[in-house]
């Protein structure tokens, strides 16, 4: 089997090159808008630079390869980025999802495409594959504007969505809320948190391995893939404290009104994740789990 995997630099893009490279049944083609960043240990793998907005080099690389299944991992995902850089974020969440749509009619490969929970307006929670979408910022609204299309085509496809993703890879342009809290506690910082939000986060190897089984099984359709545990931002700091053994006095439980951002967040989604258990054999790590994994890595690093 043959998997070209986009945004292979990114946080999940390292865990599935990670992951599917070291399977003897599967050959890996990374590719992403700049030079190779992954581990020089990740070793079976073929790299090739792809900008997945310019449409003729997508139809270029698709087509040289010719993979059985593309996963699209390549994305905008800075919430607030999007609302402030609305041509760009269509640019890379939404126009290149139609190259890659073109690419697999042209290919035949199977689509396995990356979205959020951040489609819907955090009315209540957790939410299943039926939900109805209703965004409340541009970049659910562009990743909802990417879902419908894929929908809508021809193709085979499957989407994945996921929330509020953790975990930590080489070279990484981005944190999350677990380094951030564990970073700020260890520097004895006080640290505002969210008590007024829930999600169910999830473990980068964890969405990683439900793409991973979309893909292997050419599974068709929406799938949620998140962690099994719904929490608030608070509840996650006070677990990673407790598990860093850190000061928690320096946390302080706050609601989402006392931030000025300039995209609203949903205050409740979170998945079940029912059906992938079911059909994949999808199974998560639990938060405190994930904190392991993670904590091991950086022991490793």
């Amino acid at each position: 089997m043959k998997v070209l995997i986009t945004g292979s630099n990114g946080l999940l893009g390292q865990k599935l090159v990670k992951l599917m490279s070291g399977k003897t049944d599967i050959d890996v083609i990374a590719t992403a808008r700049n030079s190779d960043r992954l581990p020089e240990n990740y070793a079976d793998y073929e790299f090739h630079p792809l900008d997945i907005t310019d449409e003729a080099a997508v139809l270029e690389v698709v087509g040289k390869y010719k993979p059985d299944a593309i996963i699209n991992t390549a994305a905008m995902t800075n919430v607030d980025q999007c609302e402030t850089e609305k041509e760009g974020c269509i640019d890379l969440n939404v126009n290149s999802v139609k190259y890659l749509i073109k690419a697999c009619e042209e290919t035949g490969a199977h689509l396995v495409h990356c979205s959020t929970d951040f489609i819907f307006d955090g009315s209540h929670g957790p939410l299943d594959e039926n939900e109805k979408p209703n965004p409340v910022n541009f970049y659910g609204e562009s990743k909802l504007e990417a879902e419908n299309l894929i929908i809508n085509s021809n193709i085979s496809w499957a989407i994945a969505r996921t929330v509020l993703v953790f975990g930590i890879a080489n070279d990484m342009s981005r944190s999350n809320i677990i380094l951030w809290v564990k970073n700020s506690l260890e520097n004895g910082k006080e640290i505002n948190v969210v008590d007024d939000q829930w999600r169910t986060p999830t473990l980068a190897e964890d969405l990683a391995i439900g793409c991973y089984l979309i893909a292997k099984k050419k599974a068709k359709g929406i799938y949620n893939i998140s962690g099994k545990d719904m929490l608030t931002p608070y509840d996650m700091a006070i677990k990673t404290a407790d598990f860093f053994k850190l000061d928690k006095s320096l946390i302080h439980k706050t609601d989402g009104s006392k931030f000025k951002q300039p995209a609203k967040r949903p205050p409740k989604t979170g998945f079940i994740i029912d059906k992938a258990r079911k059909d994949l054999g999808y199974e998560p790590h639990s938060f405190e789990e994930g904190l392991e994994v993670l904590n091991e890595q950086m022991q490793t690093a």
